[in-house]
Parts: structure tokens; sequence; C-alpha cells
């Protein structure tokens, strides 16, 4: 079985919702045995499919490539858990099993401030067009990351745009670093307190609540749809490897119905 049927498969996988990966080799093997006869052994597909890990992220970008950047030029930057189950597996170990690029990240606790709740693992990072709801960029990071150095990297050199932060990326250094040095204005999401005390213009909250159901809703799909919080990963690579899956297929679902997939 070639490299493009092997990434091919694992995106149907989690297109078609399919959880285990072994039940979703059975199936394969049953019904599909006229177009993959040669299916090869469980960990060989695991295996082989975590080393092409970045092909997953490489199709996304791809089908991203050809479209423009939503109108007004809006985007959010934003991070949500991703957990590792069960809690008792995150000690804040530096054991190789965990170990991610430069050996250094590791699953800990820490708090997501969007959703004032702690996390046990680590935290999935996201930058999302506003108001096309696609996803531009994303990283996996520690648990109890400063927010400020993500939206650094997701940034990606991308300059004179506005965006949506939420309270945990809170700044006026920060922010005017970027507004002086790269034009890029923050607009920091109203914490509920600030919320509850009205201290913020009425129209900050009337513009910014429509965009972050919009963005849940980007959030739900990956894990309600990709069960992206039950990614039964083990080890760091198969996390990356699930993850990449998931974002691909997300982006694969969106931008199918609308015929927006080059050939």
């Amino acid at each position: 079985m070639s490299d493009q049927e092997l990434i091919a498969l694992a995106l149907a996988r989690e297109f078609l919702a399919r959880r285990s990966e072994r039940a979703w080799r059975a199936e394969v093997i049953a019904d599909g045995a006229h177009w993959f006869p040669d299916v090869p052994k469980h960990a060989e597909w695991n295996r082989r499919t975590r080393w092409r890990w970045g092909a997953f992220d490489a199709l996304r970008a791809s089908w991203l490539r050809p479209l423009p950047i939503a109108p007004g030029g809006w985007e959010a930057i934003a991070t949500a858990p991703l957990p590792i189950k069960p809690p008792s597996r995150v000690h804040g170990t530096t054991s190789g099993d965990w170990a991610g690029p430069g050996n250094d990240l590791v699953p800990r606790f820490g708090t997501c401030s969007a959703l004032d709740r702690w996390c046990s693992g680590c935290r999935l990072a996201l930058r999302t067009g506003l108001t096309d709801g696609l996803l531009r960029g994303w990283a996996i990071v520690p648990a109890p990351v400063d927010e400020r150095r993500v939206a650094d990297g997701l940034r990606a050199g991308e300059d004179d745009i506005p965006l949506l932060t939420d309270p945990g990326f809170r700044s006026i250094a920060w922010a005017r670093t970027w507004a002086a040095e790269h034009n890029v204005h923050v607009l920091l999401a109203p914490s509920r307190q600030e919320r509850a005390a009205h201290t913020r213009p009425p129209a900050v909250p009337q513009f910014v609540a429509p965009f972050r159901n919009r963005l849940a809703t980007v959030n739900d799909t990956l894990k309600d749809r990709f069960h992206l919080e039950a990614h039964l990963a083990h080890q760091f690579w198969g996390l990356l490897t699930r993850v990449a899956a998931k974002i691909a297929a997300s982006t694969f679902a969106k931008l199918w119905p609308l015929d927006l997939i080059p050939t």
C-alpha cells in the first residue's frame, strides 16, 4: 500500500468519524479489498501514518492557498484544552514518551483563561479566519503556556491584520509592539468581570459576541464530530498525527460541499 493511500484512508477515517483505527482497518479490509488489496498489518499502518504526519498539514495548506483572506481581514487566535487521559499520566514528567520537538514539550497542568478552568496535558492553539471560520494555522503547546508567545509563532510573518484574542493574551506592551512593528491591531475579548461590570464600550461586546460564537462552533466541530479530546494517543507523535489529520479533515469537510477543493 502506498503512502498516498494510507494518508487518504486516514483522512477518510476522520471524515467518516471512525474513532478506532483498528476497527477502521478491519472495515477497509472487509469492504474495500477490491480497492486496497495490500493492507499492511496494524503496527505498520500506524507507524507509516505517523511518519507522514506532515502530509496532512501540507494538504490543508494547499487547499487554503487559492482562497483569499476573508472580507475585512479579521483573524482570531485562541487556545483550547487538549487533554491527556487519564490525568494521572500528567505530572510534568520529562520522559521520552511525551517529549515533542526539541524534547521540551511535555504534558503539564495549566489554566485556560477563556474557559476559566484547569486543563491537564497540552493545549491546541488555532489561528482562524473570523468571518469564514477557516483554520489558517495551528500548534500544540504546553498547558501552562504564555499565550502571547503562541500568537507570535502563529502569526507566521503576516502583517497588517486586525486580530481578536482571548483575555489570556492581555498585555498592553505586547499589543503596542505588534501595532508599531507589524501593524497588527489586537482587540481583546472582554472577560467575564468586564462583561458583568460593563467597563468596555457597548460596541465591543456587540462586535465580539457573534464572532466568538462562530469560533466556538469551530472548536465544537473538532471536539464533537472529529473527537479531538478523545484522541487516545499514548505518545506525542501519535497526538501530533491525530491532530493534524483531524484539522485537515475538518478543513476538507468545510470546503468540499462548496466545491472549493482544488483538483
